[in-house]
């Protein structure tokens, strides 16, 4: 059963989050977490980290991340990032559950009324299933086509 959970940098989940983000974002693009934060340190700081988690038989594991930066880059305006699910556990509706606690989480509890995030190209069916819009031209970002998407709460 997959179980989402919100934690924060002193969380014994960090790690394997950090390690699943560099493993699914940062590694296909020539980077590590290392250069992650010196780069976005800051914002690393400000996010609310989201996992989903399985029971395994050596414990808890990680099995997909979201982050939210509140806020951002104004009052009432939320930016999620550093969307990743294992790619042996794609196609489970992982990210769904993600995308739908870390909604809840920004427009239900933090009054946020528009959310936006670059995403892949290949992401934005994903998003548009979601019911995540389109916004914008594409452009390029770590050397990947993106798109941005936007959900407006009503």
């Amino acid at each position: 059963m997959i179980r989402i959970l919100r934690i924060d940098r002193n969380h014994p989940l960090y790690a394997q989050e950090t390690d699943l983000r560099e493993r699914g974002l940062l590694v296909p693009i020539g980077r590590d977490f290392a250069w992650y934060e010196s780069a976005y340190g800051d914002a690393e700081a400000q996010y609310e980290h989201f996992v989903a988690v399985i029971d395994h038989p050596t414990g808890e594991k990680v099995v997909g991340s979201v982050c939210l930066l509140p806020h951002h880059p104004g009052h009432g305006i939320g930016k999620l990032t550093q969307m990743v699910v294992d790619p042996q556990r794609r196609r489970e509706g992982i990210g769904r559950k993600l995308v739908a606690a870390f909604e809840r989480r920004a427009t239900g509890e933090l009054g946020i009324t528009e959310l936006y995030c670059h995403a892949q190209l290949a992401a934005v069916p994903f998003y548009e299933r979601l019911g995540w819009e389109i916004e914008g031209e594409e452009f390029e970002e770590a050397g990947i086509g993106h798109r941005k998407m936007v959900f407006r709460a009503e």
